[in-house]
């Protein structure tokens, strides 16, 4: 059965307790006003929104070494999981809601669920 992918957006983790700041900063070096705190069952998050190709940017505050990773979201996670991992990408862990997976080249990555289909462009569809 098919299923569709594409970027979601970027997600920067910052090893910080500061995370306003951390999105003060962020936001005003991409030129994204940031938005309000969110907690996600203890995981805090700042979007940046309103980027013009719809991409979800956010400051997200994290207890490992700070790095920027990319969301890719899909109306099916389990076959976009295996349609990565034919291309050579790992399953780490499955946490909450979606999929935290590693690139061939040590790249960590997440695979999310796709909220807005319409809005962006058009998710690509594998077979």
């Amino acid at each position: 059965m098919a299923h569709r992918s594409r970027l979601a957006g970027f997600i920067i983790d910052c090893e910080t307790g500061e995370i306003d700041q951390a999105a003060r900063f962020w936001g005003g070096a991409l030129g994204l006003a940031p938005g309000e705190v969110e907690d996600d069952e203890g995981a805090l998050y700042v979007s940046l929104p309103d980027h013009p190709t719809h991409l979800y940017v956010a400051v997200q505050r994290v207890d490992h070494p700070s790095r920027v990773h990319l969301d890719i979201e899909t109306d099916d996670l389990d076959a976009e999981a295996a349609r990565l991992e034919k291309l050579g990408a790992k399953k780490l862990k499955f946490v909450k809601r979606w999929w935290v997976m590693e690139a061939p080249t040590g790249h960590r990555f997440c695979v999310v669920k796709m909220h807005h289909p319409d809005k962006g462009p058009a998710p690509n569809v594998w077979e």
